[in-house]
């Protein structure tokens, strides 16, 4: 296999991994109904608004410009992101969620091989693209991890399992 080949394996693999946390945050989230967003375990717990609002900022800073400006944009309020917003609805927040969305899936649909040994920026601090996105995806995959965990718990009496369910042993009789 060819280095481009490696480079083009690489961006499907991680285009498809970022479309499947998507894909799971959407279920996690069509869940939830307008009071679940707000809710959270404890005061040092987010709440599932805390966690859209801190992954659509973290998106749009990151993967806007991803190749020629520094991923921690200068009007970026990274500490605001973690204060729940009164009033704000669910829509709202879906809204932010897909615009984050749109905003990495631009930037990585525009990758080619010739771009993942490039140096980008996050806080002034070098990254290789590969670096880059393997850092984002462990990111979201822990937030995303969160939000379905959140989603669980508040509906755990109407709860379908987002992926393969636990076995369940045989009924009795």
């Amino acid at each position: 296999m060819s280095t481009d080949d490696v480079g083009a394996d690489f961006l499907r693999s991680a285009r498809a991994r970022l479309a499947s946390l998507k894909g799971l945050g959407d279920r996690a989230l069509e869940r939830l109904d307008e009071a679940d967003m707000g809710k959270s375990l404890d005061p040092e717990s987010n709440s599932v608004a805390v966690l859209v609002q801190h992954l659509a900022g973290n998106m749009r800073s990151r993967w806007t410009d991803f190749l020629t400006s520094d991923g921690e944009k200068p009007d970026r309020n990274r500490d605001g992101e973690f204060e729940p917003v009164a009033g704000i609805t669910r829509a709202q927040l879906l809204h932010r969620w897909e615009d984050g969305w749109r905003c990495l899936f631009a930037a990585v649909e525009a990758l080619t091989p010739d771009d993942l040994a490039r140096t980008v920026l996050i806080r002034g601090e070098e990254h290789t693209v590969v670096d880059a996105i393997n850092r984002q995806l462990v990111h979201y995959g822990q937030h995303v991890g969160q939000l379905v965990f959140l989603a669980k718990h508040f509906k755990w009496q109407t709860w379908q399992s987002l992926s393969m369910p636990r076995r369940r042993p045989p009924s009795a009789g």
